[in-house]
């Protein structure tokens, strides 16, 4: 059985297995294998995976391009014109010729049968037409983005990112039975990892089961609450849950500063997915 690494790619390695999402990766890979699909971007508020979901879906479809698959990170980049050359960096590409960095881009892409997976297209939007024409004179190229909203381009396929599989917090469930969703899932695998004895039981499972509904199984939401399971029952955590904003934030040192809190996750994400800020209590 061949792996990612037989192919073309610079996929970073993940830390931690990915927990659920079967159905979502399964129908990421099978859109991006339609030949009508060029462009497709994950939507989604922050925290809801998209980057993950991303990566999986990219290193499934590794033995379909070969030309490889690349990961074109825009998480640090803020000023559209510097999309270019962040896509040409990952690649490679340098100016040659006193031709300038799109034309030298666009000529290196050529006839390359390639996927690029674009992250966090939201902070530079203006730059979306430079995927156009990507895509225009490379005809074998495929883009997976990411963004929070659509890039608004014509011949765009949106997969709107769902949240994980809830409990329903109002139906008592076996804990084996819960721990079949996914979000409960994942707050345990991260639970675990941060404390190895940690373990669901009859107890705390309303306790586990009411924080993922109350986090709306945002994976980012539910990771965060997880590490705190070190100084926090889970019952106690549920109290400090009112809290969001001072309970969620810090997380591994090394994730980017957009992971490390959710303020700016809640604050975009409507009144509609969480509270709004000013209803939250503060301590």
């Amino acid at each position: 059985m061949k792996t990612v690494d037989a192919y073309r790619n610079n996929l970073p390695l993940q830390p931690t297995p990915l927990i659920g999402r079967e159905k979502e990766v399964s129908e990421v890979c099978q859109r991006l294998s339609s030949p009508e699909v060029r462009l497709l971007t994950l939507t989604g508020a922050g925290g809801t995976g998209k980057t993950r979901l991303g990566l999986q879906a990219a290193a499934e479809l590794t033995q379909e391009f070969e030309d490889g698959v690349f990961f074109v990170s825009l998480a640090a980049i803020r000023d559209p014109q510097l999309v270019v050359a962040a896509v040409a960096g990952t690649l490679g590409v340098k100016e040659a010729g006193g031709q300038p960095l799109p034309e030298s881009l666009e000529y290196y892409l050529g006839e390359k049968h390639m996927l690029l997976l674009v992250d966090n297209f939201e902070q530079v939007l203006e730059a979306a037409p430079m995927v156009s024409e990507m895509l225009s004179g490379a005809p074998n190229l495929k883009v997976l983005a990411t963004s929070r909203i659509p890039l608004r381009l014509y011949g765009e396929h949106e997969y709107s990112v769902p949240p994980l599989a809830l409990p329903d917090p109002e139906r008592p469930l076996s804990v084996e039975r819960l721990t079949q969703y996914e979000a409960v899932r994942l707050f345990v695998e991260r639970a675990q990892a941060a404390k190895a004895d940690f373990l669901v039981t009859n107890e705390s499972a309303p306790a586990v089961a009411e924080i993922c509904y109350r986090l709306d199984g945002l994976p980012l939401a539910i990771e965060l609450a997880a590490a705190r399971i070190k100084v926090l029952s889970p019952q106690k955590m549920l109290e400090r849950l009112g809290n969001r904003l001072k309970l969620l934030t810090g997380g591994a040192r090394d994730l980017p500063e957009r992971q490390r809190t959710l303020r700016s996750t809640i604050e975009c994400i409507s009144s509609v997915v969480l509270q709004p800020i000013e209803s939250i209590q503060r301590e």
